[in-house]
């Protein structure tokens, strides 16, 4: 049953994992997909602005908060619709579910595929949008279909893997493009398709996928490309990302972030070669030259915890996390990350991209 909270305003602080922003106009959570539906179309008939949110966890919102409707889908619902053992098994999700709900499921139930996504915080729903991706493997391996609201045709629709142009942190989702027209049109925070639930193929099968990180397979001592139990895979992964304190855990500041700040840039040759000759390069399928945006960050002179002792700073673990460190606003956050893309550009000529959603804010 829908839930609308109107008498005590809820910030939108409250409901993200970098715990800065201002209030929201209006806030509800939907239980049903019709539920959610029906607030997204009523907000596009009526004008009002809408920020649909899931678990806060890649989001930065202003100290102004959102003047508009915010919608949380509050469902959690995961089930399996086949288990061919040769087509493997589909394993649809609703949008609401808890990520780490999805990545518990598949590994106790030995579905190959997302071991190695474990402890990303958020939902189900936002992966596609961004291609969530960690430690070698991205959602766009193993997501068969996506099926949204279209709010520009007011229908639901299902969108299979081929129509959702993947790539690194983006696809089609995120973009708002037609898949027709390749056309961008602005709707404000939330884009043109409100994800309702996530088809994923995963393989029925005890090891994982094989293991192309270095640094897991290191974890797990084994050869890159080699593979490994589900669980050791989760188990590991969830021990490099709590190293990095990208697990979250309320009693640790350092958690207190929406994860990378930052996405790894892709280069052109020209660009990549102009790098110290220490840089990391990872050629890409598009002809592109990715590097570290952590090594860029800590090779223009910021350590791990930059900004001490706050309100914003590093996080004292990893250098692509900002963090709150008790009592930050929005703007704190946006000034660190401004001296540390300043500080970047200044030292390489590169201009870092933000990762997090920036709502009613600017870089």
């Amino acid at each position: 049953m829908r839930r609308t909270v109107g008498r005590v305003k809820t910030t939108l602080a409250q409901l993200t994992t970098l715990g800065v922003g201002g209030p929201a106009r209006r806030y509800v959570e939907t239980t049903t997909a019709d539920e959610l539906v029906e607030v997204v179309r009523t907000a596009d008939a009526t004008g009002e602005p809408l920020l649909v949110l899931g678990g806060g966890s890649n989001v930065l919102v202003g100290d102004d908060g959102f003047d508009g409707v915010v919608v949380r889908d509050a469902r959690c619902d995961l089930g399996v619709t086949d288990a061919s053992a040769c087509a493997g098994t589909t394993l649809v999700v609703a949008a609401g579910t808890g990520w780490a709900a999805v990545v518990e499921h598949a590994v106790g139930n030995g579905l190959s595929g997302v071991e190695a996504l474990a402890g990303i915080p958020g939902s189900a729903g936002a992966t596609p949008v961004q291609n969530v991706g960690a430690y070698g493997q991205e959602v766009a391996q193993t997501i068969a279909s996506v099926r949204v609201w279209d709010r520009a045709g007011a229908t639901v629709r299902t969108l299979p893997v081929a129509d959702l142009r993947f790539g690194y942190r983006t696809s089609l989702l995120k973009a708002s493009l037609s898949p027709a027209a390749g056309q961008v049109q602005v709707w404000g925070p939330t884009p043109r398709y409100v994800v309702l639930e996530v088809t994923f193929q995963l393989r029925k099968e005890s090891l994982s996928r094989p293991v192309a990180y270095p640094e897991l397979a290191t974890a797990l001592d084994v050869p890159v490309g080699a593979r490994a139990p589900l669980a050791d895979v989760r188990d590991a992964v969830l021990a490099l990302r709590a190293s990095k304190a990208m697990v979250l855990d309320p009693s640790d500041p350092d958690t207190r972030s929406a994860g990378s700040f930052f996405t790894n840039p892709l280069l052109d040759a020209t660009t990549a070669a102009a790098l110290p000759p220490d840089a990391p390069r990872f050629p890409t399928d598009g002809g592109q030259v990715k590097t570290s945006a952590a090594w860029l960050i800590t090779h223009a002179g910021f350590a791990k915890g930059h900004g001490l002792p706050g309100p914003a700073a590093l996080s004292t673990k990893h250098v692509l996390a900002l963090t709150n460190r008790g009592g930050a606003s929005a703007a704190d956050i946006l000034a660190l990350a401004r001296e540390v893309r300043a500080g970047v550009h200044a030292r390489f000529g590169i201009t870092l991209t933000p990762e997090p959603v920036l709502i009613t804010c600017a870089l």
